[in-house]
Parts: C-alpha cells; structure tokens; sequence
C-alpha cells in the first residue's frame, strides 16, 4: 500500500488514499478512482454520472488545459513525477492553482522525493505520494527548511526583496 501525504491547514498529516490508481486497459473498480488523461476524455462523463469521485493524472507532456472544462467535477488531479529532475509537473500545478483557479487536491506522483517538498508546496502541491519511504514529519521538515524566497508562486509567498522593502 503506498502512504498519502496529505497538507491540510498547514500541517503534514498521513492520510488514507480513497482513490485506486487505474491503468489505461484495467477494469475499473468500484468507489473513487483516477484515470489517466486519455481515459478520463474517453470514460470520465459516465465516472461522474454515476456519481462517484474521479480523479485525473497527467503526465508530463500532457497540457493541464485539456481539463479547463472539467475540473469543476474533478477531485484530485495527480502530476507525475515521471524522474524527480523533470520539473514539467511543477509547471503544471501552478497553472491548476493560479490560471485556471483549481480548488481539488494536486497530488505528486510517480518519482517524489522529499527534498522537493518546499518547492511542491510553493507550486501549489497538497498531496504527495512519496517513493523515498519518507513520512509525514520528514515531508514538514522539507518543507520548512527555507525562510526566505526569491520568486512569486501559487503560495503567495512574498519574495524577500519585497520583505526588505517593508
């Protein structure tokens, strides 16, 4: 079973996964699932209909705009992770957040490391599937470890040259 890492009001909190992780070609099981991209535009609107939670993943070269219209519907959408050095997905989380105002989970998947939890957060990350073992104590820590930041992102953050000015 893999361990979710959920951040809810500010604090890392191990959490059940209610949602099964579907392939392209497996039988879809009762209660929540998440599809892949492909999937969900093909199967996505009967899921719903009948009610049930649906998440969405994407991969990296798959554009979080294909799911402007639905993400209304859509309760998680998980961003793979498919090396911990491809950033596509950090990309792909602020454009949920800040364009496109999504207000479901965005979940980390696939190659997620602990030492990529201040930037997750910042991006607009509030799941995480860790592959390194690591738990909810080790992933706040992470995420703590820097003050300061230099840039703008979803978390809104003030950057430290606008700290200096105040």
């Amino acid at each position: 079973m893999r361990t979710l890492i959920r951040l809810e009001k500010g604090a890392f909190v191990v959490g059940e996964d209610l949602f099964a992780m579907v392939g392209p070609d497996e039988p879809l099981p009762a209660g929540p699932v998440i599809l892949p991209l492909r999937r969900f535009q093909a199967e996505g609107a009967a899921v719903l209909d009948e009610g049930r939670a649906l998440g969405v993943r994407l991969e990296p070269h798959e554009r979080v705009e294909d799911l402007a219209y639905d993400l209304p519907r859509i309760a998680v959408v998980a961003l793979a992770f498919p090396k911990f050095r491809d950033g596509r997905a950090y990309s792909a989380a602020v454009l949920l957040r800040r364009r496109l105002g999504f207000q479901g989970e965005v979940r980390a998947v696939g190659d997620v490391l602990r030492d990529q939890a201040f930037e997750m957060v910042r991006c607009g990350f509030d799941g995480f599937v860790p592959a390194d073992g690591s738990g909810a104590q080790d992933w706040a820590a992470a995420a703590g470890r820097y003050r300061h930041v230099y840039q703008a992102a979803a978390d809104a953050r003030a950057p430290a040259f606008v700290e200096r000015r105040g």
